[in-house]
């Protein structure tokens, strides 16, 4: 059973050098009816496949005014992850921040999408999970780890939120399943960790590490980051805009044994394609850069200072395809969406859920008319 603290395999995926075939326009409507009426189908047949609880509601086992531990009961993972997130808004509204952990849960869907409802209040929202071992760890030969999703969504603007929604392997399961050529995503890191403690992510405080092991001496949970001088080039960019801004994690374990990440979140550390993760590092930079940066309202970006030159406008790799920011992919996405009048899924997804959909008597199923290519 997942320990949940957000989750699910929905990556912010940039669907750069993707090769993978065919794919199927279903309107939003016949997505919604068709979920509906497996639902529907699973509950009235009494489908336990999962051994899922189906009434109840989860549970506070502890709580201060800023934290508190849930008991999922075993319900459905969206069921806890909105219980959850609506627990860590209303302490966050009452003590300034809220976090939330949970235990006893199920697959919830996408990370982002309770991430995104701090938006709505103008706060920061996070949203984590562990998933099934599905990816090896360096040096490893067996899965041991899940894919593990990080979401972080910041308020802007005119609705221009900072959306951070990825898997923490090279790739995301589902790209490594749907091209003909798994191979060509595998080369170079795919479907392995990002990141690990080969990058100290030494700073102008030092190593962000020794901060966070800190909290081991009590008994805690640290986590330190820090934004530092333009060293990074973000993804599709040719300029210096975001710093390694490395990121911290200790956890303290029996036998002084205690789990330790120190790393940098640079393009270098985590995969320089696109195809291979590179903007999941770009993403996490951004990520530092808003709270060590922005949040604090110290200089962020190109404004911190440096010995190199800053105040020209940035000089693009390629100006047709213009550097994005987390979130962006998705807000086009939505708008192709809207222009074709349908979601576009891959043949093989609506195969597949149409076969999940005869085997609780779903009808009609899925329709595979529309066929547009990629």
């Amino acid at each position: 059973m997942n320990n949940v603290d957000g989750g699910a395999v929905q990556a912010t995926e940039n669907h750069e050098e993707r090769e993978l075939g065919p794919s199927c326009l279903i309107s939003p409507s016949e997505v919604s009816s068709f979920i509906e009426r497996c639902l529907m189908a699973v509950g009235t047949q009494a489908h336990h496949a999962h051994s899922l609880a189906q009434d109840g509601e989860p549970v506070v086992e502890k709580e201060t005014g800023a934290t508190a531990l849930v008991d999922g009961k075993n319900l459905l993972g969206p069921v806890v992850g909105n219980f959850c997130m609506a627990l860590a808004l209303k302490k966050a509204k009452e003590a300034g921040v809220g976090w939330v952990v949970a235990h006893g849960s199920n697959h919830y869907g996408i990370a982002g999408y309770y991430a995104m409802q701090a938006l709505k209040e103008n706060m920061i929202g996070m949203s984590f999970t562990n998933t099934s071992p599905l990816v090896v760890p360096t040096r490893g030969k067996e899965c041991t780890l899940g894919t593990n999703p990080i979401s972080m969504a910041a308020p802007a603007n005119d609705g221009d939120s900072f959306v951070l929604d990825m898997a923490t392997s090279a790739v995301a399961l589902g790209k490594g399943i749907l091209t003909p050529d798994p191979q060509k995503v595998l080369q170079g890191g795919g479907l392995v960790p990002i990141g690990g403690s080969e990058a100290t992510g030494s700073n102008h405080y030092g190593i962000a590490g020794y901060y966070a092991m800190q909290a081991l001496k009590e008994n805690m949970i640290g986590m330190s980051f820090t934004n530092t001088s333009p060293l990074v080039v973000p993804t599709r960019g040719k300029e210096c805009t975001l710093g390694t801004n490395p990121i911290s994690m200790a956890a303290p374990a029996n036998d002084g044994d205690s789990f330790v990440l120190d790393m940098a979140t640079s393009a270098v550390a985590l995969g320089k394609k696109v195809l291979q993760g590179g903007y999941k590092g770009y993403g996490l930079g951004m990520m530092v850069e808003v709270f060590c940066g922005i949040l604090s309202g110290a200089q962020y970006s190109k404004h911190v200072r440096t010995w190199k030159v800053t105040d020209r406008v940035a000089n693009l790799a390629n100006p047709d395809s213009p550097v994005l920011t987390a979130g962006d992919p998705e807000r086009a996405h939505l708008d192709k969406i809207e222009e074709m009048g349908g979601i576009p899924y891959h043949l093989n997804v609506v195969n597949f859920m149409n076969e999940c959909g005869k085997r609780v008597g779903v009808s009609p199923l899925l329709p595979c008319d529309k066929l547009i290519s990629d």
